[in-house]
């Protein structure tokens, strides 16, 4: 045999390296050519980054349909509800216009970077937040994480939006008035407030603790207030008649959660409807849903700017956008305020819950997500931001109204949407009109992101399990979620102590989130 020197078996292992080398770019531009369908132009030259939408690329799971159906849904993914009544009141609670600083940079540093991070990974495996991690096996817990906090938020939000739909329901029956305008209802109570009276007449009195007294066949009986200084003072805290109507008519809460009472048929019927809804706007997947998201998505853009505008005319407007704008500087040596300024950034855009790499996984593979990333961070960080001068130009008019201070009607979560802006809007005229337009916009709002959170289930259901599941009866599928869900849900249209309070400053869910999104920056 003849010997080899050190020299030819270099040579030979330099060249053998060079021909797989050259083998396997050959299979991997071979695959790429079969999976991408690019567009060509006119003159015969194929263009890389042209997309062609006529034709799904992945033909087994589909793609969207638009160029912007994408775009839209990420989007109204991350425009919710708690730009409305979480951001505003983050803001109030941190330091005015000084949480601006902590709010960007967390943007940019922590929020842009996971959100492109989870598009791009979504997009180019092609699968949902359960098998996208084939790359790395070990992190498929951290999708069974993401899936398990869709499908829990997804039963109480869309509780939420049944909310939407009772008042929106409610606006049309007493008008042209409110039922929650006055205090003369079962549900109230002796502490409700629908106005400062005046408590003159022989037939009234003028309590030194601020209440107002109607004497009524020989017997006195409270009438409301006409000083809330005073009746703050000697510890009668008052109770809007918006919300006496929100917790003893809508909610009807009970004494505790071992109290579960009846199953209140009104909230079953809306919550039914609400689950309707979504199913016939996801009943094809993003084929569907794609296309509803052009109204849903914008929609709630054109009432903002309405109310912004009718807002801008109130009295008292310029006291509520001062405090809301006023910065407290020391606020910003605190690490709370860093830390909620974190909270919200993953809140609002939603990272980590696996919505981002549902949405994305049903992109055409040379999709340009740095500018989806961009366009989408950017545009519901200033959704937020406008809506905090929606927000506090009717709460300044409402302080202006009952003759108070600002953070004394300031509240967050469920009581800003469904207690503070109810009761503002029984002070101007055309109150209807205004509850209405709200309302529409709150159900819309919640409706985007409730479509992210179920189409995260259902497509991760069936990425795991295909052969179980098959994507031609993905209706079916669709439809058992969110029979199972209405079920679950139907806890919640009971008379339990339950509330979706957003601003809980410790939050199961919220931990978790922040504990993948960890993760996540870390690999």
């Amino acid at each position: 045999m003849t010997a080899v020197s050190t020299e030819d078996l270099a040579i030979r292992i330099d060249t053998l390296t060079n021909t797989v080398n050259r083998l396997s770019q050959n299979l991997e531009d071979s695959t790429l050519s079969k999976k991408l369908k690019v567009s060509k132009k006119p003159d015969g030259d194929s263009d890389s980054n042209s997309i062609t939408f006529g034709e799904d690329e992945n033909e087994e799971r589909g793609n969207w349909s638009g160029r912007l159906d994408f775009l839209l849904s990420c989007l109204g993914y991350a425009v919710g509800l708690g730009n409305v009544w979480r951001f505003p009141y983050k803001c109030y609670q941190n330091g005015g216009g000084a949480f601006f600083i902590p709010y960007v940079i967390m943007l940019i540093f922590v929020g842009m970077p996971i959100f492109f991070l989870e598009l791009s990974l979504g997009q180019f495996s092609s699968n949902g937040p359960l098998t996208c991690w084939k790359y790395s096996p070990m992190f498929t817990g951290v999708g069974w994480g993401m899936v398990i906090v869709s499908g829990f938020v997804g039963i109480y939000y869309n509780m939420i939006i049944a909310w939407s739909i009772y008042y929106l329901v409610a606006s049309f029956t007493k008008l042209p008035g409110l039922p929650w305008d006055n205090c003369e209802q079962e549900w109230n109570s002796e502490n409700c407030f629908e106005e400062l009276k005046t408590c003159n007449g022989s037939e009234y009195y003028k309590n030194p603790n601020g209440t107002c007294y109607k004497t009524i066949n020989g017997t006195q009986k409270r009438n409301g207030f006409w000083n809330l200084t005073a009746a703050e003072a000697a510890g009668i805290k008052k109770r809007f008649a918006s919300e006496e109507y929100y917790y003893n008519k809508v909610l009807d809460i009970s004494d505790g959660v071992d109290n579960l009472g009846g199953l209140k048929w009104e909230l079953a019927l809306c919550l039914l409807g609400a689950w309707v809804i979504v199913f016939l706007c996801l009943c094809k997947g993003v084929k569907s849903s794609g296309k509803v998201v052009y109204f849903t998505a914008l929609f709630p853009y054109a009432v903002l700017v309405i109310l912004f505008i009718r807002g801008m005319t109130l009295e008292g407007m310029k006291e509520g956008i001062k405090f809301y704008l006023t910065p407290d500087w020391d606020k910003l040596k605190k690490a709370k305020v860093w830390n909620d300024a974190a909270n919200q950034i993953f809140f609002s855009l939603s990272a980590s819950w696996g919505g981002l790499i549902t949405l994305s996984s049903y992109n055409r593979f040379r999709n340009n997500l740095l500018k989806d990333t961009l366009i989408v961070s950017v545009g519901n960080c200033l959704t937020s931001v406008f809506a905090g001068f929606v927000i506090f130009s009717f709460l300044g008019y409402m302080a202006h109204k009952v003759d108070t201070d600002i953070d004394k009607v300031v509240d967050g979560g469920t009581g800003l949407a469904f207690v503070v802006y109810p009761f503002a809007v029984t002070q101007m005229p055309g109150p209807p009109v205004w509850a209405i337009l709200f309302f529409l916009m709150l159900l819309t709002l919640g409706l985007d992101s409730q479509f992210a959170l179920l189409e995260t289930v259902t497509t991760a259901v069936m990425d795991r399990w295909p052969d179980k599941f098959d994507r031609k009866r993905k209706t079916y599928i669709i439809l058992a979620v969110c029979v199972l869900f209405y079920l679950i849900g139907l806890f919640l249209c009971t008379n339990v102590s339950f509330r979706v309070e957003l601003l809980t400053p410790l939050r199961p869910h919220d931990i978790f989130i922040l504990f993948l999104s960890s993760i996540l920056i870390i690999k």
